[in-house]
């Protein structure tokens, strides 16, 4: 299905502001279906001079009309007069009468869409129309709770047709169990007192502490008299709870964690009262508390294995100054390197907040330590790379980190010895494989064929066995030696 800028963009009759506009709106559509107890569709004018559908919210506690999904259809028969008519006056169009929708009673509002007003202080043009559907034959005596909930939706509605809902200063990106109209929902007037209350926003309340009924109460004073008076309070609380602006907050007050957002009510810019939203999210916040110290330790065991590996590659390397042999110095120090390009893996994910890596960075730090071998006296080389790696899951950057560690060594220290050169990595990703080549311009392989040493086993048991890949050496002796090494996709990603 397409999305909401793809529907907008196809009819070319909007900017990019009148796009950010209308997704705002669909972000708080469901407020609009809970609230009004309806479908709620958001239509936009087509160039031939009809209205497509770009968005479409059923009600969580009443029953839809639209089983079927509307969003890309045009605009029916039945509903093309009153939507033009909202398009075209800039004013909310009511049914005359009730509307039947396939046997079934319905009543139709269309809303005119207007964007904030100009600085210039022109009135801007309406960008599209809202339509609020509501099932009469679900049509019961309705309740206190219903009748505010119903006035609040035709508040959002009156704000919506002129420019003053949804408001740029809200959030964007709400934060995890943000709470919705069925949560909890407090009215309260332009002077922060509550006139209405629902039953799930009450038993919130009790829950952190308040034993009366809300409704006549301060809400400002209510909160400020169940906080704990040691506990920091949250410089956007007064803000919230007084219908000021419409932010985001939290309290906690006896153990329980309660979410608030405030939705100021404004007439003509004149602010009349606001709604707040309010959700119980104590089980929500004690997860994110768990993930985030369950992530801060992983990220102390990864910095610890660093250190670690650090101190064993010190080790290494001062064994290595101290040993008389060639053979064990080149031994000790093949192992040091190999101990340090782990280190990496691990200093990487000690770093980040997920268990992948950006393996570009990863190998940068790792041709540096091949820098050590490029730098040999007889030895004159330059590593040049290119192309993208991309991310991968830990698991499987340690063993090719390793492998190409090996490789590059192995081309700077046999391909390139006692010559002068260069060795070329590149890197190139597609759907299904990671390919990575790797090529020097030095002696070439002796007599056509691979040697069969230590960091050659260590090379095949770490693409083959560990990745799953396949590794080819190429090339003729004098001409330089081509490695290529092909891992499928599917053992990165599962």
């Amino acid at each position: 299905m397409s999305t909401l800028s793809d529907l907008v963009h196809a009819q070319g009759c909007l900017n990019d502001e009148d796009v950010e506009w209308l997704h705002r709106l669909a972000g708080d559509g469901q407020l609009l279906a809970d609230l009004a107890s309806a479908d709620i569709v958001i239509w936009v004018a087509t160039e031939d001079g009809s209205f497509v559908a770009v968005a479409h919210t059923r009600p969580s506690g009443a029953a839809t009309l639209f089983y079927r999904d509307i969003v890309g259809e045009r605009v029916r028969p039945q509903w093309r007069t009153q939507v033009q008519g909202a398009f075209d006056s800039g004013e909310i169009v009511d049914s005359s009468s009730p509307d039947w929708f396939e046997e079934t009673p319905t009543r139709v509002r269309a809303v005119p869409i207007v964007r904030a007003r100009r600085k210039d202080g022109e009135a801007p043009p309406v960008i599209g129309v809202v339509t609020r559907h509501t099932n009469l034959g679900e049509v019961r005596t309705p309740s206190r709770q219903q009748i505010t909930f119903d006035e609040c939706a035709n508040d959002l509605f009156r704000m919506i047709s002129s420019g003053e809902f949804p408001d740029l200063a809200a959030p964007t990106s709400p934060r995890r169990g943000a709470p919705r109209a069925s949560d909890g929902l407090i009215r309260i007037d332009v002077d922060g007192i509550s006139t209405f209350a629902s039953p799930n926003a009450l038993s919130a309340f009790n829950r952190m502490g308040f034993d009366d009924e809300l409704e006549g109460e301060s809400l400002a004073e209510v909160t400020t008299r169940i906080l704990p008076a040691t506990r920091q309070v949250d410089e956007s609380l007064p803000v919230v709870v007084t219908g000021r602006a419409p932010w985001r907050t939290d309290i906690e007050a006896r153990g329980v964690t309660v979410s608030l957002r405030a939705i100021p009510l404004k007439d003509h810019g004149t602010r009349i009262g606001a709604i707040i939203l309010c959700r119980d999210v104590s089980e929500l916040r004690h997860q994110e508390q768990e993930l985030i110290t369950k992530d801060a330790t992983i990220r102390e065991i990864h910095h610890r294995v660093k250190n670690n590996l650090q101190t064993v590659a010190s080790l290494l390397r001062i064994q290595a100054r101290r040993t008389h042999s060639d053979e064990a110095r080149d031994a000790l120090t093949q192992a040091m390197r190999r101990v340090d390009a782990i280190a990496v893996v691990h200093d990487t994910l000690a770093q980040g907040l997920t268990q992948k890596v950006d393996f570009d960075e990863v190998f940068h730090r790792v041709l540096k330590l091949v820098a050590e071998v490029a730098a040999a006296p007889n030895t004159r080389a330059r590593t040049q790379s290119t192309g993208q790696f991309g991310v991968l899951p830990s698991e499987y950057a340690t063993p090719l980190a390793l492998a190409l560690t090996e490789v590059v060594t192995n081309a700077v220290e046999h391909g390139l010895a006692g010559k002068e050169g260069t060795v070329t990595i590149d890197a190139a990703r597609t759907e299904d494989k990671l390919h990575v080549s790797v090529r020097d311009s030095g002696h070439g392989l002796p007599e056509g064929r691979v040697g069969q040493g230590l960091g050659t086993q260590i090379i095949r048991t770490l693409i083959q066995g560990e990745l799953g890949g396949s590794i080819e050496w190429r090339g003729a002796e004098g001409e330089g030696t081509e490695v290529s090494i092909d891992i499928p996709l599917r053992w990165l990603n599962r």
